[in-house]
C-alpha cells in the first residue's frame, strides 16, 4: 500500500529538521524522498508498506522522543478532503461558550466542572447540556454579544484551513454542540459555509434556561455527518473531521480522517489522527498542501 507520514509541528514552535527526518526515514519501510510542506514545520515522507498504521506510528513516535512534533499517518491516494466538519468549542475557538456565559452568572467553576465530565464521557451530552442551560436562566441575551467580543479567540490556523479548503472546492460545515447564537457568528468570522448548533430559547431579551430540543449531540453530528456525505455524493475517504471532545467521536471514527485535536484522553486514543502540538494549519499539511497554497 502507497502510504505517507506527515510529521508536524506548531509553526510557532519550529522543531523539525534533517536529523529528525533522517530518524523516520530509518523506521519506515521503503521510505521514498522527504518533501518538505514547510521549512522546519511540516514534512511529509512517502513510503510503501502493509503493516498496521498504528504500529508504523508507533515506531516513529519513539523516533520523535519528547519533542513536540504531531504524526500522521494515512493512505496517499485521496488526502485533499472534500467535506470538512469541525466541532466549535476548544476546537475552532479556545473556549467552551456556555462556561464563559456561566461566568456572567457567577456559575463558571461549577459549570466548567460539568462541561469537562461530559467532554471527557463521564457523563451523557443531553442531561448535562440542560443542567447547564438551566442554571443561565434570566441571563440577558445581550451577554452573548459580549462575550463574542471579549472572550472568544480563534484558534490558530483555523482561517487558513477553512479558507484553503474552500479554494480547493470543499464543503465546510461547523458542527457544536453549543449554541447558534456563537456558531452564526464564529463561523462567518472563520470563513465556514454553514454552521448547526442547539437554539438557546429567550423571551423578552433573557434566556429562560432552556435549549430547544432535540439536542443537537453526539447522534446529531454523526447524522450530518453522513446526510452531507451523501448530499454531496462522496464516499467516506472523502470527508474529514475535527473535534476534542467524547459527542465529537462518533462522527471523528466515521470520517475518511477523523482528527482529536488537542482533545480529551478517550477522543485521542480512538482517532485515526491526533494533533496534540500544532496549530489547526497542521490539518492542511495532513492533506499535503504546502504553506505556500494556504488561502487566509
Amino acid at each position: 500500500m502507497s502510504l505517507v507520514a506527515t510529521l508536524i509541528c506548531n509553526p510557532a514552535n519550529p522543531a523539525l529538521d534533517s536529523t529528525i527526518v533522517d530518524g523516520a526515514l530509518a523506521v519506515l519501510p521503503s521510505p521514498g524522498a522527504a518533501q518538505w510542506l514547510f521549512d522546519e514545520v511540516a514534512v511529509d515522507i512517502p513510503f510503501d508498506g502493509s503493516e498496521d498504521i498504528k504500529a508504523v506510528e508507533a515506531r516513529l513516535q519513539e523516533a520523535r522522543g519528547d519533542l513536540p512534533i504531531d504524526i500522521v499517518v494515512q493512505p496517499r491516494a485521496f488526502r485533499r478532503k472534500k467535506l470538512f466538519l469541525a466541532d466549535m468549542d476548544s476546537t475552532m475557538i479556545g473556549q467552551e461558550c456556555v462556561d464563559e456565559l456561566a461566568d456572567f452568572a457567577g456559575l463558571k467553576e461549577h459549570v466548567s466542572g460539568i462541561t469537562e465530565r461530559a467532554m471527557r464521557g463521564e457523563i451523557a451530552f443531553e442531561p448535562a447540556l440542560r443542567e447547564r442551560v438551566a442554571l443561565l436562566k434570566d441571563l440577558p441575551v445581550s451577554v452573548v454579544d459580549e462575550v463574542l467580543e471579549k472572550r472568544i479567540t480563534p484558534t490558530p490556523g483555523g482561517r487558513e484551513l477553512v479558507m484553503t479548503m474552500r479554494a480547493h472546492g470543499a464543503w465546510t460545515c461547523l458542527i457544536s454542540g453549543g449554541f447558534t447564537l456563537f456558531t452564526n457568528a464564529i463561523a462567518a468570522r472563520i470563513g465556514f459555509q454553514e454552521n448547526r448548533a442547539n437554539e438557546l430559547i429567550a423571551r423578552d431579551g433573557k434566556l429562560v434556561g432552556e435549549v430547544k430540543e432535540p439536542i443537537l449531540g453526539r447522534a446529531t453530528k454523526l447524522a450530518t455527518l453522513i446526510e452531507l456525505r451523501e448530499a454531496f455524493d462522496l464516499d467516506d475517504i472523502d470527508t474529514l473531521v475535527v473535534g476534542d471532545g467524547a459527542n465529537d467521536l462518533g462522527m471523528i471514527e466515521a470520517a475518511g480522517l477523523g482528527v482529536a485535536y488537542h482533545a480529551k484522553p478517550a477522543v485521542a486514543a480512538a482517532a485515526a489522527a491526533r494533533i496534540d502540538y500544532g496549530d489547526l494549519t497542521a490539518l492542511l499539511y495532513a492533506q499535503g498542501y504546502r504553506r505556500d497554497e494556504f488561502v487566509a
